[in-house]
């Protein structure tokens, strides 16, 4: 999740010398995780408190009434009249019976109330229109009358409550009609048009700890490392930028995930894994073929060039690193791991190959059937042969292996090295070998990259990941609680 560079940024925090500090700065950063975690769940149910203000009216009352005015929330005076108007009905019909004047006075400002309400709509200012609907199919439902506006009508009169009876009437409005009404509301408006929503009030808090702490943080590592200013430790710390901007604050997520996973109060690892594990498949498996592709292609383009024979025709932009004499170099050390190492590990087989030959080269030369031929030398014994045969082998042996270590040797030996390589230099920059071996070499490697490409197609990715993840669960080092 996180690069070398700031893990070696959040050591220099949290990992003084002092282990009272160590364990200090450990819980400081779990202490700020915990911070931005309670910040984020505010940010969340300030973005969900509107649309779920419905079920809080419910079972937090108290919460709704300390929340609204900071998002600008206050009663509709249309639905609370409403409300204030069936509340005094309710008290009336308490001391008194449905005869009487005041109480046909208030069921007639109901009714007119009922026109106006479903005439205006309060519900739409809110964008409550499906709560306005429920509301009128309840109140039909309920009358049996297709109209909402002539079901309201029949519903606050007098002899109809009267048949239906009282207790009956007063239930279906405490359990029907009364929390869809309590469900509207007024939200007051900004010049610019947008609503009113105070919570910067509270998140102005959790953004000036955020930006304290980012800055002394940012600080104390530019003053930690001299290679790095303090603009540098803040850009690589962008990903707690939202923490400090007033708005996109659900990207407060991001530092959120960084900062548990790196204190360990939670591993997101695994769940990074499986929400990015098909994207990551197919997305490896492009960049591997293009990456392929390309070496292969910029290795043709060397190869046709004729730079990778001859040093002299390499491309002028062609960027050298070192000596230009690096191959000489390289056998130059060869043979001296040759001579001086691998030789005297293989001194006996060599010597046993060498005498084989040299005694089968003496037997079977002129020499020797010569000699046999003289008077004396016809009964030369099998000992002397092999007697010359080891002499030959062994000096053979201790020859090459001293001879680079002798001084003058060794620039025998260069000039034999010289020599050779200069030789099979001119032999490969021949027309005839240079363009053999440059159509050879340029075969080869775009056989190698149409079979793998094919290969490729033919091997599934998310396989390739899921071993990948194998082995990552494998090398992952267990953290232990802290």
């Amino acid at each position: 999740m996180t690069s070398v560079e700031d893990m070696q940024l959040e050591t220099a925090v949290t990992s003084p010398s002092n282990s009272r500090f160590e364990r200090w700065g450990r819980r400081w950063s779990q202490t700020t995780a915990i911070a931005i975690a309670v910040n984020l769940l505010l940010v969340f149910f300030n973005l969900t408190y509107v649309p779920l203000r419905h079920i809080y009216q419910v079972y937090l009352p108290g919460l709704v009434k300390l929340y609204d005015p900071l998002k600008g929330i206050e009663p509709h005076p249309v639905t609370q009249e409403y409300l204030e108007d069936i509340s005094t009905l309710r008290a009336t019909l308490a001391t008194a019976d449905f005869n009487d004047l005041d109480v046909e006075r208030q069921l007639a400002d109901l009714r007119q109330q009922s026109t106006s309400l479903i005439d205006e709509n309060p519900y739409l200012a809110s964008g409550q229109i499906t709560t306005f609907a429920r509301l009128k199919r309840r109140i039909q439902d309920f009358t049996d009358i297709n109209s909402a506006d002539r079901a309201f009508q029949q519903f606050w009169r007098a002899d109809y409550l009267q048949r239906i009876g009282w207790p009956t009437a007063e239930q279906y409005i405490d359990t029907q009609l009364v929390p869809l009404l309590q469900r509207n509301y007024f939200r007051q408006t900004l010049p610019t048009g947008q609503f009113v929503d105070d919570f910067w009030r509270l998140d102005i808090v959790f953004i000036a700890f955020f930006a304290t702490e980012l800055l002394i943080r940012t600080l104390i590592i530019s003053r930690r490392h001299a290679e790095i200013s303090w603009g540098v430790a803040l850009a690589r710390r962008w990903y707690e930028l939202p923490l400090i901007l007033p708005f996109w604050r659900w990207l407060r997520l991001l530092p959120l995930a960084v900062r548990s996973h790196r204190t360990h109060l939670l591993n997101v690892e695994n769940l990074i894994g499986q929400v990015t594990h098909e994207p990551a498949a197919y997305l490896a498996d492009r960049v591997s073929k293009f990456a392929m592709v390309r070496l292969i292609n910029q290795t043709q383009t060397t190869v046709r060039s004729g730079g990778m024979l001859n040093n002299q025709q390499a491309d002028a932009t062609y960027t050298r690193i070192g000596d230009s004499a690096k191959l000489d170099q390289i056998t130059d050390r060869l043979l001296q791991v040759i001579l001086l190492r691998v030789m005297p590990s293989v001194k006996p087989d060599l010597e046993q190959l060498l005498r084989h030959s040299l005694r089968q080269a003496l037997l079977g030369g002129d020499i020797y059937t010569g000699l046999r031929q003289l008077p004396g030398f016809d009964s030369l014994p099998d000992d002397a042969v092999d007697g010359m045969a080891d002499y030959l082998a062994q000096a053979s042996v201790d020859v090459l292996a001293q001879s680079y270590t002798d001084d003058e040797g060794r620039m025998l030996l260069d000039q034999l090295s010289r020599e050779f390589r200069q030789a099979l230099g001119q032999e490969l920059q021949t027309h005839a070998n240079s363009e053999e071996l440059q159509d050879l070499l340029s075969d080869l490697l775009e056989e190698l990259k149409v079979n793998y490409i094919q290969r490729s197609e033919q091997d599934n990715p998310l396989t390739t990941l899921q071993e990948v993840d194998v082995l990552d669960q494998q090398t992952q080092p267990k953290h232990s609680p802290r």
